[in-house]
C-alpha cells in the first residue's frame, strides 16, 4: 500500500519542489488537484489534454522523484445551481484527462443542487420529517443528481477511470447509505459501477460514524482513501457538532474563492470540532486498524494525507501526519510500498 499526500497544502511550491518535499518525508504517492474548489498550479490541464508529448513529459517528472501519481482531485460542487460555478464541467474534464494520463482514480464530491428548479443556492436537507424536505430531496436526487451521475458513470467507463466520492456533509452523499444509494441508482443494469467512495475518516468522525465500520460496510465500493483526522472539542458537549457561527472574511483579506462569486468563510473561534493532522484526533492504534481494514475489505492501494491542520505549518503538519501514518502501517503490518 502506498502512502502519500494531496498537494493542495503545497500550492505555493512548484511541482518539483513539492515532489522533493514528499520524497524527503518518505512518501511514494501523490494526488494532484485538477479543478473544482481550488486552482491547478501543479497540473497544466489544458496543455495536457491537448498534447501527448506534454503528458509524457509530465508523468516523467513523477518518475524522476520515485513518486506515483495515484489520483487526480476535483473536489467541488458538480451539481451547483449557480451557472458561474463550473465544477461539473471540471469533473468531466478531469475524468478525460485521467484517462489520457493513465490515472485510474478521480476524487470528487457528489454535489448539492438547489431545493427546487430555478434556485441558485444549494440547499442541504437532512432528517426530512416534514414533507417539504422530502419533496426537496426527491427533486435533488431524481431530477438533478441521478441524471448527472449516470452521465459520469458512462464517461468514467469510457475513460477506464473510477470516480471516488468523498462522503462530505453539505452534499447529497455524506455517509455510506447515501453513497450506496447513488451507486444503485446510477450503475447500468448488469454493468460495472465506476463510481464509489473515497474513504476520508475526517468527515465521518464528526458525524459520529466509525470509519472502520464504514469500510466494512462499503467493502469494494471503497476505491481510495485519505488520511485526515478530526478532533472533537469539549465545546461539542454544549453545542453539539452542528454550528452556524461562521463569519465573513473581508474582501481585503482575499478569502479563498470557491467558484463564481463564492468564497470560504471564517471558522468559529471555538468550534465543536476541527480538522487536525493524523494522530492528533485519533491515535496510531486507530490508524493502524483503519489501514488494516482497508487491506482486508477493499482493493485500495494508496492512502494520501490531506493536511488541513491550522496549528501546523505546511511541511511541519505533513511530517507529523506522515510519521504517524508510517508508524500505523508498521503496527498494522501493512507494507508501505515504494
Amino acid at each position: 500500500m502506498k502512502l502519500g499526500a494531496y498537494t493542495a497544502c503545497l500550492h505555493d511550491k512548484t511541482l518539483e519542489e513539492t515532489l522533493d518535499t514528499l520524497r524527503g518525508l518518505g512518501l511514494t504517492s501523490v494526488e494532484i488537484n485538477a479543478g473544482g474548489f481550488i486552482g491547478t498550479p501543479h497540473l497544466p490541464v489544458d496543455e495536457l489534454l491537448e498534447s501527448a508529448t506534454a503528458r509524457e513529459k509530465y508523468l516523467a517528472v513523477f518518475d524522476d522523484y520515485g513518486i506515483e501519481l495515484t489520483a487526480l482531485n476535483c473536489n467541488g460542487n458538480p451539481l451547483h445551481p449557480d451557472p458561474e460555478v463550473t465544477h461539473g464541467e471540471d469533473l468531466k474534464r478531469t475524468i478525460k484527462l485521467a484517462g489520457l494520463l493513465g490515472i485510474k482514480t478521480v476524487i470528487t464530491m457528489s454535489g448539492l443542487p438547489a431545493a427546487e428548479a430555478g434556485g441558485t443556492r444549494p440547499s442541504w436537507t437532512v432528517i426530512p420529517w416534514d414533507s417539504v424536505y422530502k419533496e426537496t430531496l426527491d427533486y435533488q436526487w431524481d431530477e438533478v443528481a441521478v441524471p448527472f451521475w449516470k452521465e459520469i458513470q458512462e464517461l468514467a467507463a469510457e475513460n477506464d477511470v473510477r470516480v471516488a466520492i468523498e462522503m462530505h456533509p453539505h452534499n447529497l452523499v455524506f455517509n455510506p447509505a447515501t453513497l450506496k444509494r447513488l451507486v444503485e441508482l446510477t450503475t447500468p443494469a448488469g454493468g460495472v459501477n465506476h463510481v464509489g467512495a473515497e474513504m476520508d475518516p475526517s468527515h465521518l468522525f464528526w458525524q459520529h460514524i466509525d470509519p472502520i465500520a464504514a469500510v466494512e460496510d462499503l467493502g469494494d465500493l471503497v476505491f481510495f482513501a485519505a488520511a485526515k483526522d478530526t478532533l472533537i472539542h469539549q465545546t461539542a458537549a454544549v453545542n453539539g457538532v452542528l454550528d452556524d457561527r461562521f463569519e465573513w472574511i473581508p474582501a481585503e483579506e482575499n478569502p479563498l474563492g470557491l467558484g463564481g462569486r463564492h468564497t470560504v468563510t471564517r471558522w468559529p473561534a471555538v468550534p465543536g470540532w476541527s480538522f487536525v493532522a493524523v494522530g492528533r484526533g485519533h491515535d496510531v492504534d486507530f490508524w493502524a486498524r483503519f489501514l488494516a481494514a482497508l487491506r482486508e475489505h477493499t482493493a485500495v492501494r494508496a492512502v494520501n494525507i490531506e493536511h488541513e491542520d491550522a496549528s501546523f505549518g505546511q511541511v511541519e503538519g505533513l511530517k507529523f501526519a506522515t510519521d504517524n501514518l508510517i508508524a500505523a502501517a508498521k503496527l498494522a503490518g501493512v507494507e508501505a510500498s515504494s
